[in-house]
């Protein structure tokens, strides 16, 4: 998930429990235009502390997974080989 895919997922999630921008952005202290800029996509440069009080806010937190990779045309050789 990219900044821009984060900032949609903010957006849906906080409509989805009937929150307004403004009352989002006042109860965490934030401008409702940096907000609003995450949420669409405008404003990338955003701390991640204001981004993990967004999904706290939320009642969502961050979990790290390690990013699956497509094979490569050489490992998937390497691997018929080795059958």
């Amino acid at each position: 998930m990219n900044f821009q895919e984060l900032g949609l997922f903010v957006k849906h999630t906080r409509k989805a429990q009937g929150i307004r921008q403004q009352q989002m952005a006042d109860d965490l202290g934030l401008a409702r235009a940096t907000l609003s800029g995450f949420e669409s996509g405008r404003v990338a440069d955003i701390g991640l502390r204001k981004v993990l009080k967004m999904l706290e806010y939320l009642h969502y937190e961050v979990t790290p997974h390690a990013v699956s990779r497509l094979p490569t045309f050489e490992s998937l050789l390497a691997e018929r080989d080795d059958d």
